[in-house]
């Protein structure tokens, strides 16, 4: 497996660090429909810089991890809403749990076979998921 090489300084540790993600990328058309309709409800609401992770090959508790940011509380919660209306109303499809909705630092909904995301700018900085998931491999979303 070929690994690309991506060279970050980890500003709140104070060090540089050399990581390893994966090169790998799954097919966007391989989504199940949920995903992409939750990404497309996303973009709907300038969700900003959306990746979707594939997790099946490393965890067994999801498939997927759909990644976005707004760049403020209410642009996060709007874009949550947006994509539990639209699953909801479309697929029929209801969040298992939504986290941190007060706040809309972070958003979570989780809908068991996939998992939404939704940072400020800030926290999404923070908390850095793609990093910590750096073996998983990215869904191209270019057709």
């Amino acid at each position: 497996m070929e690994e690309a090489v991506k060279e970050k300084y980890l500003k709140r540790e104070g060090v540089s660090e050399t990581i390893n993600e994966s090169s790998e990328t799954t097919a966007f058309e391989d989504l199940d429909a949920e995903v992409r309709l939750a990404i497309a409800c996303a973009e709907e609401k300038k969700a900003q810089d959306t990746i979707v992770l594939d997790l099946r090959e490393i965890t067994s508790f999801t498939e997927h991890f759909v990644i976005t940011s707004g760049s403020n509380q209410r642009q996060v919660q709007a874009i949550c809403d947006e994509i539990t209306e639209q699953l909801k109303k479309q697929m029929k499809a209801k969040a298992i749990r939504i986290e941190g909705y007060s706040t809309g630092e972070w958003i979570l909904i989780d809908y068991g076979d996939f998992v939404i995301h939704i940072f400020s700018e800030k926290s999404r900085g923070f908390y850095d998921l793609e990093r910590l998931w750096r073996d998983a491999k990215r869904v191209n979303r270019e057709s």
